[in-house]
């Protein structure tokens, strides 16, 4: 199994989500969270100065068992990408064992 975590701009979300949800990933979790990026100039918008080293994105947490590793992954990154700096980062590791609470049920099966 994999967990697969990925950093993505807020207004890619739906598009993830719907990306994930057409390769057969129907569960993970997600949550709102601020970064420092790379950036280190503000944006003046109606002359009022912005930072931009916070940035807000959304971090999604991803389990899927190794056969769905791949397609995952291209998932986010056809959904997520727009070529502009920024985009964001996907992580992965290894998940040594996963647990279904109600049933006491281990491993993989345990994920669908």
């Amino acid at each position: 199994m994999k967990k697969i975590e990925a950093i993505i701009r807020k207004s890619k979300y739906s598009a993830v989500k719907e990306a994930l949800h057409e390769v057969g990933v129907n569960f993970f979790s997600y949550w709102d969270v601020t970064g420092i990026g790379n950036e280190k100039e503000g944006h003046v918008y109606r002359g009022i100065s912005y930072s931009t080293s916070d940035i807000q994105r959304r971090f999604l947490s991803i389990v899927v068992n190794d056969d769905f590793e791949e397609a995952t992954i291209e998932a986010i990154l056809k959904a997520a990408s727009t070529g502009e700096v920024g985009d964001g980062k996907i992580f992965v590791s290894d998940i040594k064992e996963c647990y279904r609470i109600r049933t006491g049920e281990k491993g993989g099966e345990t994920l669908r």
